[in-house]
């Protein structure tokens, strides 16, 4: 649709005044589908089954054999890889050996968590039976406990393995110098460099001997249930706050949507802010018929500072609405000629236009084809009137019996304006010679 040049165009969405005027317009389709949302969560809440979660709390500790370290944060303060123990209790192993604890092949999911600043697992269990949820939870918590047990139990064998092949070697080693010293001589290199050699295999036989002690003395620690999953009261869900919440969020975009898309395809035109909104028109006046006095003055006004030439064209949107009823008041109070477009050569003649748009009668689209109308005969369109009565104009009497008033007023026949003096019309066939045309 063609604007008026003097009129910026207005990007709709472009500030907060534009969503809040949107939400005025469209706050009935809006509500509902908030409402709508908020009903959704509901329903889906209620027949959702509910489902119980059990916790148990695991209290991780060294088992005395090196593990993989932790880097030290202001999460985690323990050396002992916390978050490493969490992902070997969600595992496959410690899973199978919760299933034959729990004597069920079908367990359910676990999750497993680390508080802040804690050497504690949580290990929950969520299933449809609050029993099931509180066995399988302490049947996790107790496979992991043993996993790592017996993974500790493991790596100690290793190393005791290894620390015994290593004391062997050097037995060995410290036996066959100890053979080879008194055959050297005291005194020559031989013989100092074999003493040398005895007392460094003597030392390494000592510290493995001591190693291999403390490894067979090692305690397995790998900590202990500190609060055991008991079979919960309440379920944990469904929730209302979750569900409620999400059916209105989802009601509040989906409204948001909605109204936007509404307010994009609907053109009709309820209110003056509609004709300003989708037309680009300023509205001079919002009128009812008869205008009253304070409606015309203000009118009159915006139209004398407007009009550009001396004949303003009424053209009314839709047609059968007329522009007499506005035509007329305003050609007895401006000093211009008024045409109310009856006659033909009314849109030939004006040098400016008023749209005359009919509320609830007319949509955007009626107005853009007046608007280039109007556009190809070069007649701006300096404002709209709106006007809540629809009645339309009376049918006029033949071409031969009535002169329409926008072509006695073009004609100059009839002298409207204040203090202006008012003639009586004279009929066309019966002009003086000579007399304008």
């Amino acid at each position: 649709m063609s604007l008026p040049p003097d009129r910026p165009v207005h990007r709709s969405g472009a500030d907060l005044g534009d969503h809040l005027a949107l939400l005025r317009r469209r706050w009935l389709l809006f509500l509902g589908c908030f409402l709508a949302g908020g009903t959704v969560g509901l329903a889906i809440m209620r027949v959702t089954p509910p489902a119980y979660t059990a916790t148990t709390y695991v209290l991780v500790t060294s088992v005395g054999v090196p593990e993989p370290g932790n880097q030290v944060t202001s999460r985690q303060r323990e050396q002992l890889n916390l978050d490493t123990e969490a992902q070997i209790a969600q595992s496959a192993v410690v899973a199978t050996r919760a299933a034959a604890q729990a004597g069920t092949a079908d367990l359910e999911p676990v999750e497993v968590s680390v508080p802040p600043n804690s050497s504690v697992l949580t290990i929950s269990v969520t299933a449809a039976e609050p029993g099931d949820a509180a066995l399988q939870s302490r049947a996790y918590a107790q496979a992991y406990l043993e996993h790592r047990a017996d993974s500790a139990r493991a790596e100690i064998a290793a190393q005791q393995q290894l620390v015994a092949v290593k004391l062997r070697q050097a037995n060995a080693a410290l036996s066959t110098v100890i053979g080879e010293l008194p055959a050297l001589p005291r005194g020559g290199p031989e013989h100092t460099r074999a003493a040398l050699r005895q007392t460094v295999l003597s030392r390494q036989v000592a510290v493995l001997t001591q190693k291999y002690d403390a490894l067979k003395t090692v305690t397995v620690t790998p900590g202990e249930v500190i609060s055991a999953a008991t079979p919960p009261q309440d379920p944990s869900s469904p929730s209302l706050p979750l569900h409620l919440g999400s059916g209105l969020m989802a009601g509040l975009l989906i409204g948001a949507a909605a109204a936007q898309a509404r307010d994009r395809l609907d053109t009709r035109l309820r209110t003056a802010a509609d004709v300003e909104r989708l037309t680009g028109l300023p509205v001079l006046a919002d009128v009812t018929r008869p205008l009253d006095h304070g409606a015309l003055h203000e009118l009159s006004s915006a139209v004398l500072a407007s009009c550009p030439g001396k004949r303003l064209l009424v053209k009314a949107v839709p047609p059968a609405l007329g522009g007499t009823p506005v035509a007329v008041p305003l050609a007895a109070n401006v000093p211009l000629a008024v045409l109310d477009g009856t006659d033909v050569g009314d849109l030939a003649r004006a040098d400016a236009a008023l749209l005359l748009i009919g509320l609830d009668g007319a949509d955007a689209s009626d107005v853009a084809s007046v608007v280039r109308l109007l556009s190809r005969q070069s007649v701006p369109i300096i404002g709209a009137v709106t006007t809540t009565d629809l009645t339309p104009e009376p049918v006029r009497a033949p071409r031969g019996q009535h002169t329409s008033l926008g072509k006695l007023v073009a004609s100059g026949e009839i002298e409207t304006g204040i203090g202006a003096r008012t003639t009586a019309p004279m009929h066309p066939m019966r002009r003086p010679p000579g007399s304008a045309t």
